[in-house]
């Protein structure tokens, strides 16, 4: 073993954790712990352990093939990835503008967010002018910044460390009812996304790896998995202090408890609890004016600037994304920046309507559709990466063993379970008729693809 090498191989790993501390996954962790308190540790350590599973199966087809996920085409694939991948940067939008209104105490409005997250297209260009490894660097810092603000977080509200390891070892949900479910089921379909398979799988391709030397292939697999491990415990750490934070100071509160505690803090945001004994619910904004109202402004900007670092981080790993799968799926080689104008116009302008037209409930209520959407696409993602590394006509002598075929089969099985019962529910919470009807049309449809896809 050897820390240079190391080294040399560590970068793919940590782009890829980003999508594991995206704005999406910080709501969902906030309200896990909001509405379970510690009870669902357990939950986000399991789903983080199969998503580096996973991402493990991406990593080896691209260090043993040369090929990413996309370059083994297939149009509707293609369609449903780019879906992904505009959900995912949509939610980065959402996240950095509640972060910029926060920040500059509700002068900038929310369109006005939604705007200014346009200007991400040039930093990310002027960025990757100058390569991959300092891009590499650059999103090093990001999460960083992350882990120092909600670390900060998590200090100043000095979480129960009993309850944090029962929650995280003992897989049980004491008193649990259909809110804590659902809110396991978002955790997992949070967590792992379609879209950081392909990235994933093409991101191991800048190592310069002899493909002919069995040898060498085998390491570059060890490095890149040590380090795919490292990446994924630091965003494990992160999403840990979000959860325990919320789990510690807002488990049980009410809206009443939140307007007094705020309205006696001169907090300008105390009407957005009503003062009735409804459980509070909360969200990437209310979250951090809670944080705000219980622990001074201070938590407040803390926070938001933390969502806006999970929030430019997602993006450029959006764009990545984007790039690798139209290359590999269609061929064709778009400059950059036609590329991010694309996906970025069609994330803002449904955002800047919403933004425009609605409040910031509205805008952080688009996030639970977005991770509807980002479920429904898994299995176009986890297919493809399970098939394609069990060949052994693609993967020679580094083709997957009987245990990693039904282990991974098994794995997807679950995962598909569990989002297909986070889609009904999301359905069934919006009680309309006609909706029941469409989402019944769609779902064959969407059955039938996947079971051809198998």
């Amino acid at each position: 073993f050897s820390f240079r090498k190391l080294w040399a191989f560590t970068g793919p790993g940590f782009l890829m954790s980003i999508a594991y501390l995206d704005p999406g996954n910080i709501e969902s962790d906030l309200q896990s712990g909001a509405v379970a308190g510690f009870k669902l540790l357990w939950v986000l350590l399991l789903a983080t352990i199969i998503g580096l599973l996973l991402q493990r199966l991406a990593a080896r087809l691209g260090v043993v093939t040369g090929l990413h996920l996309a370059e083994f085409p297939r149009i509707i694939l293609w369609l449903m990835v780019e879906l992904a991948i505009i959900g995912s940067d949509m939610q980065e939008v959402i996240g950095s503008a509640i972060a910029i209104n926060l920040l500059s105490v509700g002068k900038i409005p929310l369109w006005g967010g939604v705007l200014i997250t346009i200007a991400d297209t040039f930093v990310f260009l002027f960025l990757d002018k100058y390569g991959l490894r300092k891009l590499e660097a650059f999103f090093g810092l990001l999460i960083t910044i992350m882990a120092l603000t909600f670390g900060y977080e998590y200090i100043t509200v000095k979480p129960n460390q009993e309850k944090l390891l029962q929650g995280l070892f003992i897989p049980y949900c004491r008193d649990c009812g259909t809110p804590q479910l659902e809110q396991a089921v978002g955790i997992v379909g949070a967590v792992i996304m379609p879209h950081n398979m392909y990235l994933h799988s093409a991101l191991v391709k800048s190592r310069q790896v002899n493909r002919a030397d069995k040898r060498e292939v085998r390491e570059a697999n060890k490095y890149f998995f040590i380090e795919s491990c490292i990446a994924l415990f630091v965003s494990f750490i992160i999403n840990i202090f979000v959860v325990t934070v919320f789990a510690e100071a807002f488990f049980n509160k009410t809206n009443a408890d939140v307007n007094q505690v705020c309205a006696n803090s001169s907090s300008p945001h105390s009407s957005l609890f009503p003062n009735n004994n409804q459980t509070l619910e909360v969200d990437i904004y209310k979250g951090g004016v809670v944080l705000g109202c219980y622990f001074g402004p201070a938590a407040l900007y803390i926070w938001a600037i933390g969502i806006l670092a999970a929030g430019q981080s997602s993006t450029m790993t959006g764009t990545y994304s984007g790039q690798f799968v139209m290359e590999g799926f269609l061929n064709l080689r778009w400059s950059r920046f036609a590329r991010v104008l694309l996906t970025r116009s069609i994330a803002v302008t449904p955002t800047l309507f919403v933004a425009i037209f609605q409040d910031v409930e509205h805008l952080t209520g688009m996030n639970d559709f977005l991770n509807v959407l980002m479920s429904l696409q898994l299995p176009f993602a986890l297919i493809p990466v399970l098939t394609f590394t069990s060949l052994p006509s693609v993967m020679r002598d580094f083709a997957n063993g009987l245990f990693w075929k039904v282990a991974g089969g098994l794995l997807i099985l679950l995962i598909c379970a569990i989002n297909m019962y986070f889609v009904v529910a999301y359905v069934m919470s919006l009680n309309h008729l006609g909706l029941y009807i469409g989402a019944g049309v769609l779902s064959v449809i969407y059955l039938s693809f996947v079971a051809y896809l198998v």
